[in-house]
């Protein structure tokens, strides 16, 4: 089991850890399922807060796994209950994470299977490939979806992004039926870990 534990919050840049260690970015749309991807690919019930309220997460949350990297949540885009303010500064606050740490090597990228990406997830994606960022797409909830529905999904989000490769650098994932935790685990342990 990996060992995994939350460090900090950070909602000013200037508190990032400034120990080098390797980061791997967590990001999509709110609501997307990156809180439960996170308890449940870890094997921790409440390690990440869950919530149906979207947009709960906004700050940089930093969480240490094996004392080798780096897990940092992003705050989910898109969500229109918060004041225009808000959402300027936790945009401002991504934007500049991105743009400025050097240790980012690698994102994942969730995107709910049961929609479309969004003109935000395809300028996110953008944005990160811009940054040359190693990008992972991960089609969450994909329990939600009937067979037929999840191929149609995964053959959807190719249309939009023609460098993806299933199995490479998109994965299906559920955070219910733990559909495709073994697939990300070794991805991370190949990479971080070993």
């Amino acid at each position: 089991m990996i060992e995994i534990k939350f460090v900090k919050s950070i909602a000013n840049l200037k508190d990032i850890p400034k120990d080098g260690l390797p980061e791997v970015i967590l990001c999509g749309r709110s609501n997307v399922g990156k809180s439960s991807f996170i308890n449940s690919l870890f094997n921790k019930k409440n390690l990440a807060k869950t919530s149906s309220t979207p947009g709960k997460t906004r700050t940089l949350n930093y969480y240490l796994v094996e004392n080798k990297f780096y897990l940092v949540d992003l705050p989910g885009f898109g969500y229109a209950k918060v004041s225009k303010k808000e959402r300027e500064d936790w945009q401002r606050l991504i934007e500049n994470y991105l743009q400025t740490s050097a240790n980012i090597k690698l994102a994942f990228h969730l995107i709910d299977s049961r929609h479309s990406p969004t003109q935000l997830d395809i300028l996110l994606h953008n944005f990160i490939r811009d940054l040359e960022i190693p990008n992972n797409i991960i089609l969450s909830k994909i329990d939600k979806l009937k067979q037929s529905e999840a191929a149609s999904s995964k053959r959807t989000v190719v249309e939009f992004f023609p460098e993806l490769n299933l199995g490479d650098n998109l994965f299906v994932y559920s955070s219910i039926k733990n559909t495709g935790k073994k697939e990300i685990t070794r991805l991370l342990e190949n990479l971080f870990i070993q």
